[in-house]
């Protein structure tokens, strides 16, 4: 079996040399770049790269750039590095389609977890053939695409397993809790920020069919079809 591409960009070489060590004892392949030009140049050249972790902070070309050209392009999974704890920035990075967000100093083991986190839903997600139908909203997991009344609706990875979860769990109340340990896959330790932005620009694209997702003040969501 191929190993999974994961391309590491970072303008610190201690930083690139630490992540890559840790992501190769758990068989990945790591692509390297230290600036954000050249990390364009490196994704442009592997059209198979799983998973993206990118720094905000570096010369020529920011992370925030880059991952904008990206997205203009590609819905691979992006985890965005930062030295600075910010909502701002953390709020920027999620509307730019981030799927998460990691501030520095972080445990390489977790940033790991994060990684095989992603990559086993994605997987998983490639591998099934099902498809869901709520409330006008016909969604379908093996080919990653969402249609209302037969219009597309463009969503990033982490909106998809959002609405994928709120449809699969369609008329439960779901704490926000639940919401963290299913979507995001892993025990997170940030805070409600995180699903209330996703669930609010969820709505944002869903358009009318956006209300379906209703709010349980004090406890999180619910899809009420």
């Amino acid at each position: 079996m191929d190993r999974q591409k994961i391309l590491v960009v970072d303008d610190e070489n201690r930083m690139r040399k630490l992540v890559k060590d840790f992501l190769q004892r758990e068989n990945f392949e790591v692509l390297e770049a230290g600036d954000g030009s050249e990390a364009l140049d490196v994704f442009f050249a592997h059209q198979d790269i799983a998973l993206i972790i990118l720094d905000v902070m570096m010369p020529k070309m920011d992370g925030w750039q880059v991952c904008r050209e990206i997205r203009s392009y590609s819905k691979v999974p992006i985890i965005m590095l930062t030295a600075r704890s910010d909502e701002k920035d953390e709020l920027q990075g999620f509307e730019l389609g981030v799927d998460e967000y990691i501030s520095k100093p972080f445990s390489p083991k977790i940033l790991v977890a994060r990684v095989e986190a992603i990559l086993r839903r994605t997987g998983k997600s490639a591998q099934e053939n099902e498809v869901l139908d709520v409330g006008g909203i016909h969604l379908d997991k093996a080919a990653h695409m969402v249609e209302i009344d037969g219009r597309s609706v463009d969503l990033s990875y982490k909106e998809f397993e959002l609405l994928t979860y709120f449809m699969e769990n369609r008329g439960i109340a779901l704490s926000r809790e639940k919401i963290l340990n299913n979507v995001w896959n892993y025990d997170y330790f940030g805070d409600a920020r995180t699903i209330d932005t996703h669930v609010k620009k969820l709505r944002s694209k869903l358009g009318d069919k956006g209300e379906l997702i209703k709010t349980i003040w004090g406890m999180g969501y619910k899809l009420d079809a």
